[in-house]
């Protein structure tokens, strides 16, 4: 039987997904690496110090529109480095079950929805990366974080970011949302739609799960450094040991309890 060359292309999907993943990371990564857009050096605005140098001060400006909009990229481009490798399990899966249904006939070979699915899952990190944008021009109009560098200066707003984050870690909810992130086959099995419209929705709902998953984690970046490489990197590599190790359940909990501790700590000091 001939195999046309777009057939040909189509069955190796999963190495052209996994591929394209990877350098979609890579790129976010050198991205934030370069400044992100902000004309800073990232290295400059990173320290393994916690809480961070209070010292230094910068006062908070007003932000033109420009300035939102780099800000804006600069979360959503951070969330895409920080989540698309503990997707990437669900991504792959996705394409091989599309990839199945077309052989077995049931879908037509000109549809490859995969990219559609992926870009519903960033169109829901999109929404929230924008919601943290106006909690960070929020937080810097307030005087409670250095405008430069771009982390809290204040303890009892860090310590109580790390507390919310703590008693979250431990909530049902939290549960419900970390059993849909580290079960993409019985997500795909309840929640299958056909189409390239079906596919973006299918991700926006998975994307919704992983923020409801990983949303308290990510808001702990105000109190590190939106732009500290050792929280952005330290944040990505415990959300994906949580969704894919398998004591994820555990480590989550455990990092819970830590949380809860070192806030209250900050608290009281």
């Amino acid at each position: 039987m001939n195999v046309t060359a777009t057939e040909a292309l189509l069955r190796r999907d999963r190495w052209i997904v996994g591929a394209g993943l990877i350098g979609i990371c890579l790129l976010c990564w050198l991205y934030i690496i370069a400044g992100a857009g902000t004309g800073m050096s990232t290295v400059a605005m990173s320290t393994w110090q916690f809480p961070p140098p209070s010292h230094m001060s910068s006062a908070a400006a007003p932000w033109d529109p420009a300035y939102w909009i780099v800000m804006a990229s600069m979360w959503w481009i951070m969330m895409i480095a920080m989540m698309v490798p503990s997707a990437a399990p669900m991504i792959l899966l996705y394409a091989r079950v599309h990839r199945y249904a077309q052989k077995q006939g049931k879908m037509d070979h000109a549809v490859v929805p995969t990219a559609a699915f992926g870009g519903g899952y960033l169109l829901a990190w999109l929404a929230f990366s924008l919601a943290a944008t106006a909690l960070q021009w929020s937080l810097e109009q307030a005087g409670l974080m250095n405008a430069m560098m771009m982390w809290s200066t204040n303890s009892v707003l860090s310590g109580s970011f790390l507390l919310a984050a703590g008693v979250y870690q431990l909530s049902p909810l939290k549960s419900v949302c970390l059993n849909h992130c580290r079960s993409p086959a019985d997500f795909l099995s309840r929640h299958w739609r056909q189409g390239r419209s079906g596919a973006v929705r299918m991700g926006l709902e998975h994307g919704l799960y992983c923020i409801g998953c990983c949303w308290f984690l990510m808001a702990l970046l105000f109190a590190g450094g939106i732009m500290n490489l050792v929280w952005i990197a330290g944040v990505a590599v415990f959300v994906l040991v949580e969704k894919l190790a398998p004591y994820g359940h555990s480590i989550g909990r455990a990092s819970g309890l830590l949380m809860i501790a070192a806030g209250g700590y900050l608290l009281l000091a």
